[in-house]
């Protein structure tokens, strides 16, 4: 009973890995043929050069790369790139190399955002674009096509503060039927042309490099876009574990090549055609293309979906790390840790996606602008986990690393041209969040060192000398800090200055640990009489009620102060911190503390 128990979980999770992982890797084939054979002439040559590079570089950038060697360095099990910084961090000890790979993890999680932006437009206009080969749609306009891709992205964007988790567990079981059509129609191309599969020898692709020239930078640029959403498959292993999403891979990476060399085939037997996959699907079916259509609606939603989900999760970890501004977060499901909804991220996506549609208008036009933040994001893993293996002494790991990320650069420099076609809304977008950190992390650098901060110990000799002749106020009052060993002003002018003591005063830390999930709360060593200390500790994406934890722990206060700076400047940069301060409620608001016993203690800050 256990072994087909284990079985079935396993198999559970490999279906469910293929609608939370490979949305993204799993749309490209939307796309990726027709964008690049509408800039190169679609000759056997070309066609032939064009398949070997989009199979091997799902083999060494999404195979060998992130399955075989980005996957293998976790930390409690949880992938991604702030996971693999923390994984350096401890390796270095210069503060100048800190630095730089701090700021690298930052960068990446922005243009990680940025690609947030860009998939669900590119992949929603691709799918929609299949109307025009509808009998009777054809002269469908790029208004209309507009209009459709805009509205399913709003409703997609308005569901969201529901939750998803519900309609989360259809994804895999439609993404596994989307992978199972994509290798039949492939399939049923391939049997009328087997000749195809000779595309998968690397010296086609290495011979279509050399006859082009310089101009096969341009043309890395589109078949890159074969490897969007490789990086979820590293960022995604805390919430399935490495197994299952390599079990699911396999399935995936076989469904892709067969598909690819179907188009392949398909497009050197009608090579006029705009649209590959849906022309193929017409041609073989004619009955099922709608039905396919639609599941290519749903698989370009599955796949917006999922870097959705994934953006808030960056977000809550960089808020929970205090990299980001402490934006209302709402928990949306009673048994799923991961679901929750952060109202500002998701309409910034919106509004971007919605500008994005409009601006280019069809995914062909989009696919010259698409993909620079992709192959940045990949540049900058290879680049950290090179350093991994380099400083674990797995010099083997480490050369093959250096190899591919050699290949990510390739691809890198090949999206530069890109820029001025469009290529600037990667780095655009990816600025937002960039300059949200750094301005924020900077301003709250500069608070720390302006606001004065006493230590404890001469906190407890002012606070017993103040207190030993002051009435005190019945009750319980709270006061959230971020250590014990340095007091803020907040604490120091409520109890000292205008010695506003309660009967029972509990100092309340909140400490992050290096698992995901789970907390830990207790009272330390009381402090002194009327004076205790309470630590939190949590994982850095555990969701708290900090309100029921203080319950459990017969915790009954009257009132929770906390620290409040209002800031005063006449310097542009700290005009726009102060705004972001404004903007964002206090961090202490972000734990859903009852409103009626907060009281904020303003210090006015000049920068």
């Amino acid at each position: 009973m256990s072994t087909n128990h284990d079985t079935s979980s396993g198999l559970h999770n490999i279906i469910k890995a293929m609608g939370l992982v490979f949305g993204d890797i799993g749309t490209s084939p939307l796309y990726t043929l027709t964008a690049l054979f509408v800039f190169i002439t679609p000759s056997y040559q070309n066609i032939f050069g064009a398949l070997s590079l989009i199979s091997w570089t799902l083999i060494l950038l999404v195979f060998i790369k992130y399955a075989a060697l980005v996957m293998s360095l976790s930390k409690n099990g949880e992938g991604g790139t702030i996971v693999l910084k923390e994984i350096l961090l401890p390796f270095l000890k210069s503060k100048t190399t800190i630095s730089i790979v701090s700021i690298l993890a930052i960068i990446e999680t922005s243009l990680l955002i940025g690609d947030s932006v860009l998939t669900p437009a590119m992949s929603i206009l691709s799918a929609v674009e299949g109307l025009l080969i509808v009998p009777g749609l054809a002269n469908l306009s790029t208004i209309t096509l507009v209009c459709i891709a805009a509205l399913i992205a709003i409703g997609l964007f308005s569901l969201q503060s529901r939750g998803s988790d519900r309609v989360a567990k259809a994804f895999g079981p439609i993404m596994l039927v989307w992978f199972a059509t994509l290798s039949i129609f492939g399939l049923l191309s391939i049997i009328h042309y087997p000749a195809i599969l000779g595309a998968l020898n690397p010296i086609h692709g290495i011979t279509f490099l050399y006859t082009n020239g310089i101009q096969s930078f341009f043309i890395l640029s589109f078949i890159i876009l074969c490897a969007t959403g490789a990086e979820a498959m590293y960022a995604d292993m805390g919430h399935l574990g490495r197994k299952p999403i390599l079990q699911a891979w396999y399935f995936v990476f076989i469904a892709l090549i067969i598909n690819y060399m179907g188009q392949g085939a398909f497009l050197l037997q009608h090579p006029h055609i705009d649209n590959v996959l849906f022309s193929l699907v017409l041609h073989y079916a004619p009955l099922l293309y709608l039905p396919f259509l639609i599941l290519s609606i749903f698989a370009a939603i599955i796949a917006s979906q999922a870097l959705i989900s994934g953006v808030f999760s960056i977000v809550y970890q960089a808020i929970t790390t205090r990299i980001m501004p402490p934006f209302r977060v709402d928990y949306t499901s009673t048994h799923l840790r991961s679901q929750i909804y952060i109202s500002f991220a998701n309409w910034f996506l919106l509004g971007f996606v919605l500008i994005i549609i409009v601006v280019f208008k069809q995914s062909v036009n989009l696919a010259a602008a698409y993909g620079l933040a992709v192959a940045g994001g990949m540049l900058i893993t290879g680049t950290l986990a090179t350093m991994v293996f380099y400083l674990r002494k797995e010099l083997f790991k480490m050369a093959l690393m250096l190899f591919l990320t050699g290949i990510d650069l390739c691809f890198f420099i090949s999206m530069l041209p890109k820029i001025p076609q469009g290529g600037y809304w990667s780095i655009i977008i990816a600025l937002f969040p960039l300059l949200t950190i750094l301005i924020y992390t900077s301003g709250q650098k500069r608070m720390y060192h302006i606001l004065y901060s006493m230590p404890l110990t001469t906190f407890l000799k002012q606070f017993n000398d103040t207190t030993a002749d002051t009435h005190k106020i019945e009750g319980c009052a709270l006061f959230f800090l971020r250590e014990t060993k340095l007091i803020p002003s907040y604490i120091i002018k409520t109890m000292l200055t205008d010695t506003i003591v309660y009967e029972d005063n509990i100092l309340i830390t909140i400490s992050l640990l290096d698992v995901p999930y789970g907390y830990s709360a207790e009272f330390e060593q009381e402090l002194c009489p009327g004076l205790r200390v309470f630590k939190i500790s949590a994982g850095y994406m555990q969701i708290l009620n900090i309100e029921r934890i203080l319950k459990r722990n017969g915790i009954n206060e009257k009132v929770i102060f906390y620290g409040i700076e209002d800031v005063v400047t006449r310097t542009t940069i700290w005009k726009i911190y102060s705004i972001i301060k404004k903007l964002t409620p206090s961090y202490v608001q972000l734990y859903k503390l009852p409103v009626d016993k907060l009281h904020g203690v303003i210090t006015r800050v000049e920068l």
